[in-house]
């Protein structure tokens, strides 16, 4: 008996249709279950896009923020001044003489900055530090610390400081972008924390790059510095300029207003930001030790970008491109690791692990401290000037080196200068520190000269003291 509309065991559970294989069912199973995982992927996309409805607002230049936001800082600092009140008028009315001047701490000026590395390093203006006595930082958290202004650069504008924190405590550090990933009319933030209000961040366009190339020992100006519409007061100068990545391009430095127009904002350019570190981080600054190159490279790799002729680091056969990968057989982590791990054992040779291409070697080099190649190339002994050597001299601390001892018939006995005088000029430059004497001395050559400006005291009876400025001719040994 036939059923009408249907074959008999047409379609009839469990059992399959005359003519058809068993892969038909597999086919089908397959259909069913690719359609089942499009359907759940659909609803996650609405859910996702039901449970999170801000999330486009959260676009490229937020998350740029977020990420550099944590390495911005405030600075503080302040400077000792004299004050003056009415009554020590008064008390020299009465008794003759002024009421000892009082000293007090005020605020000089504030500005911001950017931790560059996990143990504390700030880098900010020169012109926000200048002559500050006491300097402070206040981090994202809250916190605020002093800090300690370790070096700088005037014509460059840039500085280096170091939070005084507990042993073994790391900060978060900003990530450099490389020195010409720059682009003109990509997009850049402009971060700081001014005043101590909190953070401050303005958007911009990278207006213009440096429009001249760089000129040695020249004071950097507007010319040599990146140009943006994004909005910098003068309370972001020292903080960073970041682009889309989060990288640090530069470092906020100054704006720019006619009186009828808008801002425009400059910012130091990434390139000299590393140029003035790999100065900073280098065994001659830190440690007074002649090394002799210049390495580039804050978080790695480290790449040698100069090398000093007949300097300790060109006679161990360091060279220009280089990569330096261990210092007595320990990996370097960057600049900071290297210069730690290279000044650490100033008395014994260091192993350098170097690669050049594909090769890879290693090579020994010695420092040498200042006070030794003084020695070695002029037979002097230099030593800072204390306030009250200072005061005999009739200067100020830091305005020239006191000759304490003269080698017998070294070069500088030869040329006549004589001990207990004060050496104010090599070759005219002024001196007031070993490294700007040892500055003139790295360039010589053994029987080059070298012109010594000195001041010489002369006692003419028992009150009075001659003082008589000489120039000496002195060949370097």
């Amino acid at each position: 008996m036939r059923v009408k509309g249907r074959a008999a065991g047409d379609d009839v559970p469990g059992r399959r249709p005359a003519g058809q294989s068993a892969g038909w069912d597999g086919m089908r199973l397959r259909r069913a279950a690719v359609r089942m995982v499009l359907c759940g992927m659909l609803m996650l996309r609405v859910s996702a896009a039901v449970s999170e409805p801000d999330d486009i607002r959260r676009d490229a230049t937020v998350r740029a923020i977020e990420r550099a936001l944590p390495t911005v800082v405030n600075i503080a600092t302040t400077r000792i001044v004299e004050y003056r009140d009415p009554y020590q008028d008064l008390f020299y009315q009465f008794y003759g003489r002024r009421a000892p001047v009082e000293r007090r701490e005020e605020p000089s000026s504030i500005g911001s900055g950017v931790l560059i590395d996990e143990e504390g390093y700030i880098l900010t203006n020169f012109h926000v530090l200048r002559r500050a006595s006491r300097v402070y930082v206040k981090l994202q958290d809250g916190r605020i610390l002093e800090a300690e202004p370790l070096v700088y650069t005037p014509h460059k504008d840039v500085a280096l400081l170091k939070v005084r924190a507990q042993p073994g405590e790391r900060f978060p550090a900003i990530a450099f972008a490389a020195d010409d990933d720059l682009i003109l009319g990509e997009t850049v933030i402009a971060l700081g924390n001014p005043y101590g209000l909190g953070t401050s961040a303005s958007r911009g366009i990278l207006s213009s790059k440096a429009r001249r190339p760089p000129v040695e020992g020249e004071p950097l100006g507007t010319q040599d510095w990146l140009q943006t519409d994004a909005g910098i007061n003068p309370g972001n100068s020292g903080g960073p300029l970041i682009n889309l990545r989060g990288e640090l391009i530069g470092i906020n430095v100054a704006v720019y207003r006619e009186s009828q127009g808008m801002g425009v904002g400059f910012a130091i350019p990434v390139k000299q930001v590393n140029e003035a570190l790999s100065e900073f981080f280098s065994p001659e600054v830190t440690r007074a030790l002649w090394f002799g190159a210049r390495v580039k490279g804050l978080h790695g790799p480290l790449v040698v970008v100069s090398v000093q002729p007949k300097s300790p680091a060109a006679r161990a056969g360091l060279r220009e491109g280089m990569e330096i990968e261990t210092v007595n057989g320990r990996a370097v982590r960057g600049l900071v690791d290297f210069n730690r791990q290279i000044t650490g054992a100033a008395e014994q040779p260091v192993r350098l692990g170097v690669r050049e291409g594909r090769t890879r070697r290693t090579l020994e080099v010695r420092l040498v401290s200042f006070e030794e190649l003084v020695q070695r190339r002029l037979g002097l002994r230099l030593l800072q000037l204390t306030p009250q050597v200072a005061a005999g001299f009739q200067v100020e601390p830091g305005e020239g080196m006191f000759v304490e001892s003269v080698e017998p018939r070294g070069p500088a006995d030869r040329a006549g200068v004589p001990a207990r005088s004060l050496l104010v000029g090599v070759d005219g430059r002024s001196v007031g520190s070993l490294f700007q004497v040892v500055e003139v001395l790295m360039e010589k050559s053994p029987g080059d000269r070298v012109y010594l400006t000195l001041v010489v005291p002369r006692r003419l009876g028992q009150a009075f003291v001659e003082y008589r400025q000489v120039t000496v001719e002195v060949e370097v040994r």
